[in-house]
């Protein structure tokens, strides 16, 4: 039996009151997402040390190769326990209920307009190889192309928004999904990062963050499924909690808090958690 030590809390919450139904959607070395069969949503189990996140449960394990569970193993559960196949049941008993809460907006901006500046620096200093951003030529073509469409793209899109012209905007958004190497492509993590700045309470564009749900419609055949369910969240404000955190310490947190918040974001995947960062940037600095 393994314990959750940690998880989204509606998550918990449908364990414990209701049954759920399902199969392994896909396996990772350190996390595995599963399928609900009543609604199509992918949730996600998690090892020990992965940060909190909509529809995850972290669990009392520090990696799923020993295992062996794989793709279509049938889940369900039952009185607070989610079995996989016959190789794993996982309880909720003592399980702590996270839930994401993004700060509000400050109503004074010295402090965030600081700390984007010192943001921007450490990215271009320590950001992991972002084609939206790359500034220089590889020897592969392809990369090269892809590197520039990101760019263009995003500048694009970054421009509609700054005008209010929210109809073009959506048409430059739904053409960064899918855009991109990797499980999470670069143009859908820069959209996340986006969202999350749209969703913050009192900040200039939050009464357009419908915006972020419209662009979602679009988004389903155009990226895989993990992907969309970030995107799908990310655009009603839920957002894993190293993300949450690193808006709190822009918003109000010293250099030292920033950086090590920062840290947690650009560690996520390959190069995810750059273009995440640098799509809070693009929403913070429109705000400014």
């Amino acid at each position: 039996m393994r314990f959750a030590k940690s998880g989204d809390g509606d998550f918990i919450q449908r364990m414990i009151h209701h049954k759920f139904h399902g199969f392994v959607h896909s396996t990772f070395n350190r996390t595995l997402n599963i399928q609900c069969l009543d609604s199509g949503d992918l949730y996600t189990i998690a090892c020990k040390g992965i940060d909190n996140a909509p529809n995850t449960l972290i669990i009392d394990l520090d990696r799923f190769e020993e295992a062996d569970i794989v793709v279509n193993d049938i889940v369900s559960s039952d009185h607070s326990i989610l079995t996989i196949a016959n190789k794993m049941s996982i309880t909720m008993d003592g399980a702590m209920e996270w839930n994401c809460v993004l700060p509000i907006y400050p109503a004074e901006t010295d402090v965030l307009e600081m700390n984007v500046s010192t943001m921007k620096q450490y990215i271009n200093l320590h950001g992991n190889n972002s084609r939206i951003e790359r500034a220089f030529k590889s020897d592969n073509p392809f990369d090269d192309e892809m590197s520039k469409m990101l760019n263009e793209r995003t500048q694009l899109l970054v421009l509609e928004l700054q005008n209010k012209r929210m109809s073009t905007a959506i048409t430059h958004a739904t053409s960064l999904i899918g855009l991109g190497p990797g499980l999470t492509p670069a143009g859908d993590d820069f959209l996340v990062g986006l969202f999350t700045v749209f969703n913050i309470e009192n900040n200039r564009y939050f009464s357009h963050k419908s915006f972020c749900e419209e662009v979602v419609l679009h988004a389903k055949a155009l990226t895989n499924d993990i992907s969309y369910m970030a995107l799908a969240k990310a655009a009603i404000g839920q957002v894993r909690e190293s993300i949450s955190e690193l808006m709190e310490a822009l918003f109000r947190g010293s250099e030292e808090e920033l950086l090590l918040a920062l840290g947690r974001v650009l560690a996520i995947g390959s190069t995810s958690g750059t273009d995440i960062a640098l799509g809070i940037v693009a929403g913070l600095e429109m705000n400014m």
